[in-house]
């Protein structure tokens, strides 16, 4: 592909993402691209892979290329430069990194997203201050038979972690209470409650992809969400995700 046809990939990427969201990234145009798959990229959120350039599927030339041409670009459309941190779905929330030479000057271009100048400075400091928020853990609610790596024992729930699947006691989240979506007003104060919180996902097979089941949270958060609104909420249960053959749940498998 030439030069000026990958360009005008960039762009339709670019001005796509802009137009969704009124700001874009760099994953948002290597998405738009086809270069990189959503699995490959919720597998570097979680913290999988070394970094994101190992997964892209582009060489790193032509993929210097195309980045070079969204910074052009940027610059064109007048947009503002906001540096984002990225960190992953661990419970240590280390920083992520992007490129397979870890250059100080490559992350920080990939960490750039660049916000259309239409948003007041009110809303573009709204917009870096939710974009800087630690993302939420993800927990795996598997159908198929599987192993904690770290004490052998198993349970309705997993979470990734470098060593393989791991039990919620061996990640120190067993304190936590299973809410199952349906309620977006209880889940919303819930979670803003919570200091520690994490998604349940569960894989769709006919989808080809996780979808939300539930959120864990502290249960004096739960409480006081239940609070906080006329009665109580009686779906809320301990720690245990959708049992197997339970109509609500996705049949799938943890990754």
């Amino acid at each position: 592909m030439g030069g000026a046809a990958l360009e005008q990939r960039v762009e339709r990427a670019a001005e796509a993402a802009l137009a969704k969201q009124r700001y874009v990234s760099a994953v948002d145009v290597l998405v738009g691209l086809g270069w990189l798959a959503p699995t490959h990229l919720d597998e570097w959120r979680q913290g999988r892979v070394p970094c994101l350039e190992r997964v892209v599927q582009a060489s790193l030339p032509k993929l210097s290329t195309a980045m070079r041409a969204f910074r052009r670009w940027a610059g064109r459309r007048g947009l503002v430069p906001s540096e984002t941190g990225y960190v992953a779905r661990t419970r240590d929330r280390r920083p992520l990194r992007f490129s397979v030479s870890g250059a100080s000057e490559i992350e920080r271009a990939y960490r750039t997203h660049w916000v259309s100048p239409e948003l007041s400075v009110a809303k573009r400091e709204r917009l870096a201050e939710r974009q800087g928020r630690p993302p939420d853990l993800v927990v795996i609610s598997p159908l198929k038979d599987w192993t904690c790596t770290t004490c052998s024992g198993t349970g309705d729930l997993l979470i990734m972690q470098d060593v393989g699947p791991v039990c919620l006691r061996c990640a120190a989240l067993d304190h936590l209470v299973f809410l199952p979506s349906g309620d977006a007003g209880l889940t919303r104060r819930a979670h803003r409650t919570s200091e520690l919180s994490a998604v349940v996902v569960r894989f769709s097979r006919s989808r080809k992809r996780y979808e939300r089941q539930g959120l864990l949270v502290e249960s004096a958060a739960l409480a006081q969400a239940e609070q906080s609104r006329p009665g109580t909420d009686e779906r809320a249960v301990g720690v245990h995700a959708p049992a197997r053959g339970d109509p609500r749940a996705t049949p799938g498998r943890p990754s």
